[in-house]
């Protein structure tokens, strides 16, 4: 490669603000400043939790806003831990060539129009 060929290197501050509006648009109803594409999934452990806690774990995550070196090292807000009623959780977001059917990493992932997002809540022992 020559010095001229520009390597793509993703723009954490994009893709993190992008995870952040992603994330409070799908768990808080807020509207997304962008047309983000992806879905939500809760584990099936969250799931036998029960409504209310499945409720009170979706709105923590929208809300998550504890990103540190230690728990974000990449800077895309794209994982979170949290603790509900005593119940260690976690949040992950994944990003995906949009048209892979999630079979494939993004290869901008700062790019809104080729990306689609999948945010999984779990219980921490889902991990």
């Amino acid at each position: 490669m020559s010095h001229s060929e520009a390597t793509y290197v993703p723009d954490p501050v994009l893709i993190a603000a992008q995870n952040d509006d992603f994330r409070k648009s799908q768990c808080l109803g807020t509207p997304a400043s962008l047309p983000l594409r992806g879905r939500t999934v809760a584990t099936h452990a969250l799931q036998a939790k029960g409504t209310e806690f499945i409720k009170a774990a979706v709105q923590t995550v929208g809300m998550f806003d504890s990103f540190e070196p230690d728990n974000d090292p990449d800077g895309y807000h794209d994982f979170g831990a949290f603790d509900v009623a005593d119940e260690r959780l976690f949040f992950k977001i994944d990003l995906f060539e949009a048209g892979s059917q999630y079979r494939w990493g993004a290869e901008q992932p700062d790019d809104p129009d080729t990306t689609v997002r999948v945010l999984t809540i779990m219980l921490a022992s889902d991990w």
